[in-house]
């Protein structure tokens, strides 16, 4: 099988990459820089016609949004256990946590990192608000994650069992790390939490691949 992820360093691609370590899947890595537009390009809009990352392709199988990704590389590696198995209660609250992060807190980050996209062009003051608004949002979701971490009680999100979630809590969390308050490595569990994800030997990996320095989270 010829297994290709398309990434730029520190995007939503982050999150495969570290599965595809964990997993010890061979793989591709081709980088897709964004600085030079190439997201937009003919070819790589052929595989995503969103012009978004990441894309997994496997021979003929072209994937794209995260969750799917996350949840292909789960069903085909079930030995792997990075998901609960399928129709326990376990399992259930993984999808849940998985939209979630996909549906609600990935894309209030949009509106912190991309605020002009929601206003009328050359709406400074608007564009500030929005980006107000959703750093406010991403806070009081940080909130609840630092709450299921205390709850759960174990060294991962969902407890004892390291899962696909983490590398994508993981990846959001660190998207934080230069807000000018409420970072996610501020509250109490989720900084011990990410600490511990980031020591992984996969995500060291992935760290090196990215040239990714501190600060990690």
């Amino acid at each position: 099988m010829k297994r290709r992820l398309h990434y730029f360093p520190s995007t939503a691609a982050m999150i495969p990459h570290i599965l595809l370590e964990e997993l010890g899947l061979p793989y591709e890595r081709v980088l897709v820089d964004r600085t030079r537009d190439a997201h937009k390009a003919p070819e790589y809009l052929k595989l995503n016609p969103n012009g978004l990352m990441p894309v997994l392709s496997e021979d003929d199988l072209v994937l794209y949004e995260t969750a799917a990704i996350v949840l292909h590389l789960c069903d085909t590696h079930p030995q792997a256990r990075l998901a609960p198995g399928v129709g326990t209660t376990e399992r259930a609250h993984f999808y849940k946590w998985l939209m979630w992060l996909s549906s609600t807190l990935q894309p209030a980050l949009g509106l912190y990192f991309y605020p002009h996209r929601w206003v009328a062009e050359g709406n400074a003051e608007g564009a500030a608000q929005v980006k107000g608004r959703a750093q406010a949002r991403v806070g009081g979701m940080l909130d609840q994650l630092d709450a299921l971490v205390a709850a759960n009680g174990g060294p991962w999100l969902m407890g004892e069992a390291f899962c696909a979630l983490d590398p994508y809590v993981f990846t959001l969390c660190r998207w934080t790390r230069n807000f000018s308050s409420g970072k996610a490595r501020e509250r109490a569990h989720l900084e011990p939490y990410l600490q511990r994800v980031s020591e992984r030997p996969a995500v060291q990996r992935v760290f090196a691949a990215e040239r990714i320095s501190a600060p990690f989270f």
